[in-house]
């Protein structure tokens, strides 16, 4: 049989990482044939498309270069001969990128972002590992319409559900509410389960000017006061529980709103959604008649993703609204 052929995309990330001698620590140096010659037996499963896109550790990733990344990936698909795609990705913020990806690219042909946590100079690389399970996952016909995932420690998980949980450890990406769409089993893909829905917002631009600010108990508005006043064109709150805030920054929801900045409510939990369940002062209830839009089960790092896409496409509020809350309000 006719092997299927992937779109192999390097970024950079730990899984192109060495020891530097000189520094003492490790830094991105290895390009994706570099990789590839460290991953015996991955041939055996596809032939590949490589574009070496960028080596950068995850941190250096800005929002513009997934928006460069989406549309090199998106070209890459097109292609009758490629059946999806593989990105290799520094772990700090793959989970942003992907969910970044999985919103701005309309395909079947499914996409898996991949990483290490550990250096091709430590004992135990997990690179070889993921990027073999990562590729198998694209070249399963199951896994068409799954649109992003994530491919990490033999699990695969869906970019919009999928978080980093832990500094270290290889099952770092885990999908808190859900668990994840399935597994990759010595000789077979497994899809479990699929997701309701996807989303997709459709712009060629990013409003990178969307800040995070963090609630904890006695907070006051000063930060978000702050933030319009520097130009924030939009504004993630991680607030407490189901999506509530110390009484201190409400004055500053309210300026904001005033200054016609959405202000999109998360919470700082690891799981659940946020609803407008109290009525009490600072609760979710009044975040929401003040005007706040509801982030559903987003953490703060992938809700600024959705607002900064969203901005690109529409600055009005009602329709930012209705892409946050049309699945989970």
């Amino acid at each position: 049989m006719k092997k299927p052929k992937v779109l192999l995309v390097f970024t950079g990330g730990t899984i192109s990482m060495q020891i530097d001698p000189v520094v003492g620590a490790a830094v991105p140096v290895l390009s994706g044939e570099q990789i590839l010659t460290n991953v015996p037996g991955l041939d055996k499963y596809a032939d590949f498309e490589i574009l070496n896109f960028s080596k950068l550790p995850g941190p250096h990733i800005t929002p513009g270069l997934m928006l460069e990344l989406a549309e090199e990936v998106k070209e890459g698909l097109k292609n009758d001969d490629i059946c999806g795609a593989v990105v290799t990705h520094g772990t700090d913020t793959l989970e942003e990128t992907a969910y970044c990806l999985d919103l701005l690219i309309n395909s079947p042909k499914p996409v898996a972002l991949v990483g290490a946590m550990r250096n091709s100079s430590e004992l135990g690389w997990d690179g070889p590992p993921n990027l073999i399970s990562a590729v198998r996952s694209v070249a399963c016909e199951q896994a068409k319409g799954l649109g992003v995932l994530v491919v990490f420690n033999d699990q695969i998980h869906a970019a919009s559900e999928v978080t980093k949980t832990h500094t270290e450890a290889l099952d770092t990406f885990q999908s808190p509410d859900f668990g994840a769409l399935g597994i990759v089993d010595k000789d077979r893909v497994l899809i479990l389960r699929r997701p309701a829905f996807r989303e997709y917002i459709e712009t060629s631009s990013v409003d990178t000017h969307v800040d995070i600010i963090k609630m904890a108990a006695g907070v006051d508005d000063r930060l978000i006061r702050y933030a319009v006043e520097s130009g924030a064109h939009g504004l993630i709150i991680e607030a407490l529980g189901r999506g509530n805030i110390p009484t201190y920054a409400l004055p500053g929801i309210s300026f904001a709103v005033e200054n016609h900045v959405p202000i999109v409510i998360v919470s700082r939990c690891l799981r659940g959604r946020v609803l407008d369940t109290y009525g009490y002062k600072g609760g979710g209830y009044e975040l929401r008649q003040m005007g706040a839009i509801l982030g559903g089960y987003l953490p703060g790092q992938k809700a600024r993703i959705k607002l900064m896409l969203a901005l690109g496409q529409t600055t009005n509020l009602s329709e930012i609204r209705e892409i946050f809350e049309k699945n989970f309000y």
